[in-house]
């Protein structure tokens, strides 16, 4: 079954591997639609994420087609998971504080499925008390972080804030939408086993009314008839 990805991309040098990732899961046949924030697009062309995702690449949330469609939420009908790499200090604080006001966190708030973030800053930026507050209210309600890690950063320094692994990020999100497919499946199963069992309940006092109402049937004629 075709899965759909929802891919935000922000302000980040590290935006330029966020092409490698969608190249990578483009090649596992998964149908992708980018998200690039305004600053995004000074790091990386739109045209390069359309090439690689073959498909549209969402740079505004004002529509220009002539069909009238909202995309920040006719997007999320289909959307199997979204992923924001890199996420910027900006975008973490901004999903934190329920700002929609730009595409992706449009995007993000009206959607219902699994969010994965990968941050990419300066160290300081990541340490920040703000930024650490920010990303926990968002792992409190079910958001996930992949990484970052430890590495030379676009300053020249060597701290934390370095986006993970393009591999690690690729991987993780196979393996989201595998269990998220898995929680499907065991939930119809559920749903399934529930219903039956409701049928059954049901059946059973279906059953024994009617076999009542034939006993006591049969004792009134048998009693009749040994009166008679």
């Amino acid at each position: 079954m075709n899965k759909n990805i929802i891919f935000g991309v922000t302000g980040s040098i590290a935006a330029f591997k966020a092409a490698e990732i969608v190249s990578r899961l483009k090649r596992q046949g998964f149908d992708i639609t980018v998200i690039m924030t305004k600053s995004a697009q000074n790091f990386v062309n739109p045209l390069t994420f359309r090439t690689l995702s073959q498909n549209k690449v969402i740079t505004d949330i004002f529509i220009e087609d002539s069909m009238y469609d909202p995309q920040h939420i006719s997007l999320t009908n289909k959307a199997d998971i979204i992923v924001i790499a890199p996420a910027t200090a900006n975008i973490i604080g901004k999903l934190a504080s329920g700002i929609a006001d730009d595409a992706l966190t449009s995007i993000v708030m009206a959607i219902d499925a699994p969010l994965l973030i990968a941050p990419a800053m300066d160290d300081r930026m990541y340490l920040n008390p703000i930024t650490q507050k920010n990303i926990k209210t968002l792992q409190d309600v079910g958001y996930k972080f992949i990484g970052p890690e430890k590495g030379r950063l676009a300053s020249g320094r060597i701290g934390v804030g370095r986006m993970a692994d393009v591999e690690l990020i690729t991987q993780s999100i196979v393996d989201e939408l595998e269990n998220t497919s898995n929680q499907k499946v065991d939930l119809l199963v559920r749903d399934s086993n529930a219903e039956n069992k409701i049928k059954n309940k049901k059946e059973k006092r279906l059953r024994g009314p009617a076999i009542t109402k034939i006993y006591e049937s049969s004792s009134k004629r048998h009693g009749s008839a040994r009166s008679s």
